[in-house]
């Protein structure tokens, strides 16, 4: 069996198909983590989008 950290508290879960929450401990784990989702406290690294109209050799 695997066990994995909560990603918000660390706890030690069980990855199992009886944990309906996993990688979380708990409903409200899995809320906290949604919560800082939707605040933009975690964000993915990527570019600025550009203006495909801003590009003098795009086809438009």
């Amino acid at each position: 069996m695997t066990v994995v950290a909560c990603p918000t508290c660390a706890k030690k879960v069980e990855w199992t198909e009886a944990n309906k929450y996993r990688p979380f401990c708990s409903e409200r784990c899995k809320q906290i983590d949604l919560g800082a989702w939707a605040e933009e406290k975690f964000v993915i690294p990527g570019g600025a989008p550009t203006d495909p109209l801003d590009d003098p050799l795009a086809d438009h």
